[in-house]
């Protein structure tokens, strides 16, 4: 097949002919190299002679990596793959006597697809700077050109084989002894009380175990949820713990950290981070994010875009604080006073040109403009500071120091010495708190009525909306605006121009106001970065005439309908009035649970009026959307709490024997009733679905190793459930 039936790339090289000429051996391959990467094949040196005279190489054939036929016997027990289909493309260059190398002989066509969007993941087209193999064109690419391009192939064992190094070959896990077979039995342990459960590992050429993935099934479901926003998180990735951690982390809609996935990696190279990120984006259903969060890293940054051409990476406020203080600890005295002007810069900018006048004056005052991290830290500015970043929600991801994320939520589970077989018993406790922290929260968001402290109509508004932790946050906002001096500086056609005399911070903010379309702007970016409006724009409201929040400004991920499949209503009104509707439904189901799961007989008469119900909602659903006239005696809006038992008056279910309904017991915890929601019957149905589930449209772009080895619902390797019964050899797996 010849190089033009793949994509072409941005970056061309001129096609090797007969007329050129090179000034070594190295200088010929090195152009054949940069041609390869153009096309998209990999390289390799076939054979080079030398003179027996001079000792000189006179004689060189380079060739792509799939040139010649894979030979090998039979009797081999552990054969090393191998890329070779008896692809004939190479370059055949010799010395003149005496001087430049020419190109002897050139063959062009190849025998299979050609991959220029994949070429810098070539093992001879590493660069030391991985950013430098034009992530900027990959950017553009999208998915499933990458599948398609990489499907091509499937035919050769260990894909990711050739996208190593070459001191990839020996990196492995370092583990205590036995370590790995506990693992592995506890991974198939958890997928036995969960078929979502999802683990997947990588190994090296020697069969050794490299990397391991796995996530819970809430983990899969939360981020269904909360998947919007993902915290890569390197903290426990150093040589200050034992174990080289590295966890995708979230947050729900009461502030709490969630867990998307943990894994354990050997080194940080692009490779280690491209398996990981393939590995986590089949686990998550294909489904990626909008915005991942984590540390400035060059190999991080070239698998992300990889991997996610479309989603913005940036980096953690907290990450490049800490990193500040760490590098320029040199400073000794002016160490305090540099990052205070540090932080000022970055957070208290109002404008671009604001930033750019601070940060010249702060490198320059403490001489450091020619730090290279420095120079980085600027050429990156757009993924990290504050004021570039204003059409962005990080969901209180993105903080100032690590103890005011919800990453640092973790570090009472993990420390230094912490070993594997700790950290996976460990692990089913972390499950456990945040099945119970959560299962609290949304009972104090369904039974305790917001205490109101002001007579702010935005108080009153978001009161019966947002939940419980996030209403608190906001109220504190409402109550600061009192202390905030508004002036118009400047009105023009487009938007309205306020600055902000915040007298309890001591700090001056500029609010943009654009009263045609409703969009609001400030300096503060408290929006940006918690995701709820802040006591300046509050007072910009207020004085503009405006009494209700825009829809726009409350994040459907705050309220507490946040776990609804639906999307809430533009309207304010519509969203009040399913916020409350779904407040109501939830309490009432809790009750029911409570009740119906009592006796065997109750609970089967409940489970039958759900599905009953379910069924009917359903088809209201299907009718509304397709626009006929819903039947509004049965369906109902509900205004307020206290009209709820009057409204629902149409069709009543039977009554249950009141015998059962007297022998009230007390409330048993969320996992009891959780055990027996999940019945004898339900649970072999929903085993039936589990096991049709399978992400499929980036099967094709997993390395052919992890085809076999990736645990997902419903397709267990074979390979793996052989596994269960036998003993392994130290730190690796079959």
């Amino acid at each position: 097949m010849s190089m033009e039936s793949g994509p072409v790339a941005s970056v061309t090289v001129v096609e090797p002919h007969e007329a050129m000429e090179f000034d070594s051996h190295d200088a010929a391959y090195s152009f054949y190299r940069d041609y390869a990467r153009s096309v998209g094949f990999g390289t390799a040196k076939l054979s080079s002679r030398r003179s027996r005279a001079s000792k000189e190489f006179i004689d060189a054939k380079f060739s792509c990596i799939r040139y010649g036929n894979k030979q090998q016997s039979g009797d081999v027990i552990n054969p090393r793959p191998s890329p070779k289909i008896g692809c004939k493309a190479s370059m055949h260059v010799k010395k003149r006597p005496g001087g430049n190398w020419y190109i002897y002989s050139f063959v062009k066509e190849h025998n299979h697809d050609l991959l220029p969007t994949q070429a810098h993941l070539f093992r001879s087209h590493r660069d030391a700077d991985p950013m430098k193999n034009d992530a900027s064109t990959r950017r553009r690419k999208n998915m499933p050109l990458a599948s398609k391009s990489l499907s091509s192939y499937q035919n050769f064992d260990n894909l990711e084989n050739y996208f190593r190094s070459p001191h990839d070959k020996g990196c492995s896990l370092i583990l205590d002894s036995g370590d790995a077979q506990f693992m592995l039995d506890f991974f198939m342990h958890m997928q036995s009380e969960n078929p979502k459960f999802f683990y997947a590992v990588d190994l090296n050429e020697e069969n050794r175990l490299r990397s391991v993935f796995w996530v819970d099934a809430k983990g899969v479901e939360d981020y269904s949820k909360f998947g919007d926003v993902v915290s890569f998180d390197m903290s426990y990735f150093s040589d200050q713990y034992k174990m080289p951690l590295v966890l995708f982390v979230g947050v729900n809609h009461h502030i709490q950290p969630l867990l998307f996935g943990c894994a354990l990696i050997p080194d940080d190279t692009v490779y280690t981070f491209f398996w990981l990120m393939q590995t986590w984006f089949l686990a998550m259903g294909d489904h990626a994010p909008q915005v991942i969060l984590a540390d400035q890293h060059d190999n991080m940054k070239a698998a992300i875009v990889a991997v996610f051409p479309n989603v913005l990476h940036c980096f953690s406020l907290w990450h490049v604080f800490d990193k500040a203080a760490r590098q320029f600890r040199h400073l000794s005295l002016w160490h305090d006073k540099f990052m205070k002007k540090f932080r000022k810069s970055v957070l208290g900018s109002c404008s671009d040109e604001q930033f750019e006048k601070r940060w010249w004056k702060l490198v320059d005052r403490f001489s450091v403009r020619e730090v290279e991290w420095v120079k980085s830290l600027y050429d990156d500015r757009k993924r990290w500071v504050p004021v570039f970043l204003k059409d962005i929600s990080f969901a209180g991801l993105s903080t100032g120091s690590r103890s005011e994320s919800v990453n640092s939520w973790f570090d009472k589970y993990v420390h230094k010495e912490t070993s594997l077989r700790e950290l996976l018993e460990k692990y089913k406790a972390v499950l456990e708190d945040r099945y119970e922290d959560e299962a609290k929260a949304e009972f104090d968001s369904w039974h305790e009525a917001p205490e109101l402290k002001s007579p702010s109509p935005f108080e009153k508004q978001v009161s019966n909306i947002y939940t419980r932790e996030i209403f608190q946050k906001f109220q504190i906002e409402i109550l600061g605006a009192a202390a905030c001096h508004l002036k118009k500086n400047d009105d023009d056609e487009n938007a309205t121009i306020y600055n902000i005399k915040d007298l309890e911070g001591d700090q001056n903010h500029v609010v943009e106001w654009d009263k045609s379309l409703e969009k609001l702007n400030c300096s503060c970016r408290t929006f940006q970065f918690r995701g709820y409006l802040c006591r300046h724009t509050i007072i910009v409201l207020q004085m503009s005439g405006i009494f209700s929040i825009p829809s726009r400004y409350i994040l459907q991920r705050w309220t507490n309908a946040a776990l609804s499949r639906h999307a809430i209503g533009e309207k304010m009104e519509e969203v009040q009035s399913k916020v409350q509707r779904y407040n109501d439904l939830c309490r009432r189901a809790i009750i029911l649970a409570e009740e119906g799961s009592l006796y065997r007989e109750s609970y089967c008469y409940s489970l039958s009026t759900i599905d009953e119900a379910h069924k009917q909602c359903t088809s209201l659903s299907n009718s509304w959307k397709n626009e006929m006239q819903p039947d509004y005696s049965v369906m109902h809006v509900i205004p307020c709490n206290e009209e709820v038992n009057q409204s629902c008056s149409g069709q009543k279910p039977p009554i249950s024997d009141p015998k059962l309904a007297s022998r009230r017991k007390a409330p048993r915890n969320a996992d009891s009733r959780r055990e027996n929601v999940l019945g004898d019957n339900q649970s072999s149905k929903k085993g039936k679905e589990m096991s049709e589930v399978r992400p499929a449209p980036l099967h094709h772009m997993l390395p052919m190793q992890l085809h076999s080895m990736a645990m997902c619902p419903g397709a267990a390797s074979s390979q793996f459930y052989h596994l269960a019964s036998m003993q392994l050899p130290e730190n690796s797996l079959p």
